[in-house]
């Protein structure tokens, strides 16, 4: 199994300097990870490094809350896709999830999804601010956005990806999109068990540590 096209290759750090951004590109190329995943601010700088290589540019959108207005996320996504992004992670709006207001997730992802076109959208659904019911019905709403994955996390609320979440993700979208794992992703082990669990992206900062077992 080539583990290595399983990372997004992360540094969503809010110091993280450009050094930081050059190094996690020279790591992605040299480990021919599927991609980095920083922040929009450095989505040009990374198209630029990564230019001639596999490695795609993955930035983060309502990032991390997921609370921006739908017209906000809209624009952040043209930006980044003007920038030079190939993959796009969106936050949804938790509130509305949680209120009901199914319409307005579906139609957020929609509108995202619409911009993005042939480029790929995950949606990162916080999975520990959820129930189990809440899971299952945002990853129904991402299928009929037609996201191309289900993710998640941020890595910046009180827990990461587990086990049993990224199950719950995949029996519910069964083979119609890509579940991404992230957060707390730290290990080959933790890896495996992902994996195992159905993930067919993993979201980590330890990619480097993870491929060096």
């Amino acid at each position: 199994m080539n583990y290595s096209k399983f990372i997004d290759h992360t540094n969503l750090k809010q110091d993280a300097s450009i050094n930081d951004i050059k190094t996690l590109c020279e790591e992605a190329i040299k480990f021919d990870f599927m991609s980095v995943c920083i922040n929009p601010c450095f989505v040009k700088y990374a198209h630029d490094v990564l230019l001639d290589s596999e490695v795609k540019v993955c930035t983060v959108i309502g990032f991390p809350l997921g609370a921006n207005t739908t017209k906000t996320k809209v624009y952040e996504t043209k930006q980044a896709l003007k920038d030079g992004a190939d993959e796009i992670d969106m936050v949804i709006n938790v509130s509305a999830l949680k209120d009901k207001k199914y319409d307005y997730v579906k139609n957020e992802i929609s509108k995202i999804k619409k911009v993005c076109k042939n480029k790929i959208l995950k949606v990162i659904l916080e999975t520990c601010l959820l129930t189990d019911e809440e899971i299952v019905k945002a990853c129904e709403l991402s299928l009929e956005a037609k996201a191309d994955f289900v993710k998640t996390s941020t890595g910046f609320s009180k827990g990461g990806a587990t086990v049993e979440a990224v199950a719950l993700m995949r029996k519910t979208v069964g083979d119609k999109c890509g579940v991404k794992a992230s957060g707390g992703v730290k290990t080959f082990e933790d890896m495996q068990k992902m994996i195992d669990a159905g993930a067919s992206r993993i979201g980590t900062s330890s990619g480097v540590k993870l491929l060096e077992k």
